[in-house]
């Protein structure tokens, strides 16, 4: 009962998205209905058009989120434990978080072309300073009792570094890792909707100037539907992985 009053506005936005394509308060073009659009995401799915571009979707999307949380995560925490790294590194940090990044789609296509390589990077780009920050956050709070603790034990750094600060660091560089998760959709999409042969944002300007607006809109709920399920798989996984902190 719960799980249904919590989606209960996503089960009234789409009658109301049927009613009003049915009635036709909206025109056709501007909105078609949904049941149109299921039966082309069908068609999509038998063709494997929607199949054969996920998966150079997802394959970019995987690369640059996984490059951007093994490089981010270590780059947070040896800024806040390495004071001269932080010194030279946080104002880099400062300038381009703020900055928006699909700015940095010419760039990347610049260096790395039209191919996967592009899509890779501005992935990293993006995601990587979410990752930093939540890190560098999270080990910079670090309990100090703890550090000083381990440190009269007889613990090395490395040994401090491991037991005690990345730890500490984990709530913090989780909540950026999934913020660096809904950002690497957004700039996947907006990079293949400009630069791209293949992916989802491909078919997505392809099938709109096509003027197949049912596949159109069939790609855009697929493409939101998969950000959402990652979201909460995400979620799901970060729970057990603070367990201990109950």
């Amino acid at each position: 009962m719960q799980l249904l009053l919590r989606y209960l506005p996503l089960l009234l936005l789409a009658m109301f998205w049927e009613i009003a394509a049915r009635l036709e308060l909206v025109s056709a073009l501007a909105l078609p209905s949904l049941t149109a659009v299921a039966e082309a995401w069908i068609e999509l799915v038998k063709d494997g058009d929607l199949i054969t571009n996920g998966a150079a979707s997802l394959y970019r999307a995987g690369m640059g989120l996984g490059l951007s949380i093994v490089i981010g995560a270590a780059l947070g925490i040896f800024m806040a434990w390495w004071r001269p790294l932080n010194i030279v590194l946080s104002p880099l940090v400062e300038i381009f978080y703020p900055m928006p990044k699909s700015a940095l789609i010419p760039v990347t296509v610049i260096w790395l072309g039209f191919g996967d390589g592009s899509k890779i990077l501005l992935i990293f780009l993006g995601c990587m300073l979410p990752v930093t920050i939540g890190a560098f956050n999270g080990a910079r709070g670090s309990d100090r009792a703890l550090v000083w603790s381990a440190r009269s034990m007889g613990a090395g750094r490395l040994r401090m570094l491991w037991d005690v600060v990345v730890p500490s660091a984990m709530p913090e560089m989780l909540n950026g890792i999934r913020t660096a998760l809904a950002l690497s959709f957004i700039l996947l999409v907006s990079s293949e909707l400009i630069v791209s042969q293949k992916g989802f944002g491909y078919l997505i300007g392809f099938l709109g100037a096509s003027g197949a607006y049912e596949g159109m809109y069939a790609v855009v709920l697929t493409v939101a539907f998969l950000g959402f399920a990652a979201d909460r798989v995400y979620q799901m996984l970060m729970n057990r992985v603070l367990a201990w902190r109950e």
